[in-house]
């Protein structure tokens, strides 16, 4: 999809799980991506954040559902979901990205530790990697100040792409 509708270097920006995704892309097309933007990365989300009773229902049951922090529908893993995220981890190898690569987190994150930030910016092969730990901030980085960071964050890695 990349390939077809777009065309250039890109900057690559994912949140959360989209985080995630945004680092398997930069490994599908190197060439392409110019920088990454990881808001509240959560890579490996399916081992860090699934305790073993958890991951014994998933393999029993086929499916997990649990209470959504957010309200709502409860949140339904599917094991097939589960087992497809457990073969695309990162966390536990250099991970070969070599562009510029930013990461925006909040220091008060519940949904993906920031533990989980500095082990992937540990694990990135670039060089130029920035942990950007906002005071405060949750998971979603929504209020002002933390959209703020993210828009001049994103900025500077555009300019030297126009």
């Amino acid at each position: 999809m990349v390939e077809a509708l777009t065309a250039g270097p890109l900057v690559v920006i994912g949140s959360s799980m989209g985080g995630w995704l945004a680092l398997l892309l930069a490994l599908e097309i190197p060439a392409r991506v110019h920088a990454l933007v990881g808001i509240a990365a959560a890579p490996d989300f399916t081992d860090w954040g699934y305790n073993p009773d958890q991951q014994a229902q998933l393999r029993l049951n086929g499916r997990l559902e649990r209470a959504s922090d957010h309200g709502g529908d409860p949140q339904l893993t599917t094991l097939r979901f589960w087992e497809s995220g457990q073969a695309l981890r990162l966390l536990d190898k250099p991970i070969a990205i070599n562009c510029p690569v930013r990461l925006v987190h909040g220091e008060a994150d519940e949904d993906v530790p920031p533990w989980v930030a500095q082990r992937l910016m540990t694990q990135l092969r670039s060089a130029d990697v920035q942990l950007i730990l906002v005071k405060g901030g949750g998971h979603r980085l929504s209020e002002p100040k933390e959209i703020e960071a993210i828009l001049r964050t994103v900025a500077a890695l555009v300019e030297p792409v126009q």
